[in-house]
């Protein structure tokens, strides 16, 4: 197994973990509050990862357009956090966690668009049983 297959791997069990622990942690405090107190632990933990594993070297190395793009996807990340955790403070969780996840055929039209990423049939008919899926389990 490739090595970024298996981080996608690790990736999807501990985001499977965070909608369920972050229902747990939002009795009696709303969202938005929350979301601030996990952006502090995510802050922190994301800092010492990076300064324990990338050499201060490559610090030098960023661009202007490395700024503008990660930028703008930090800018993506909160509203996409904010509205989640709007959304978690009320919901269901199987419900909500399902519909976050159908930014998957927004990520794959995107790399399409604007990446120029080819799209499989395999890829299209996955995307399709998502799309399903969250219109299944989002109907009540």
């Amino acid at each position: 197994m490739k090595p970024w297959i298996a981080f996608a791997i690790v990736s999807m069990i501990f985001a499977g973990f965070t909608s369920v622990i972050a229902k747990l942690g939002l009795a009696g405090i709303s969202g938005e509050l929350g979301l601030a107190v996990r952006t502090v632990f995510v802050t922190l933990i994301v800092l010492a990862f990076a300064f324990a594993t990338v050499p201060a070297s490559q610090l030098g190395t960023l661009t202007g357009a490395n700024y503008f793009w990660l930028g703008l996807s930090g800018i993506t990340t909160s509203l996409s956090w904010i509205f989640y955790y709007k959304a978690l403070k009320d919901g269901e969780v199987s419900t909500i966690a399902l519909i976050d996840k159908g930014s998957v055929v927004v990520a794959v039209l995107l790399a399409f668009v604007i990446l120029k990423e080819q799209i499989t049939p395999r890829v299209m008919v996955g995307a399709a049983f998502m799309l399903t899926g969250i219109l299944i389990i989002a109907r009540k």
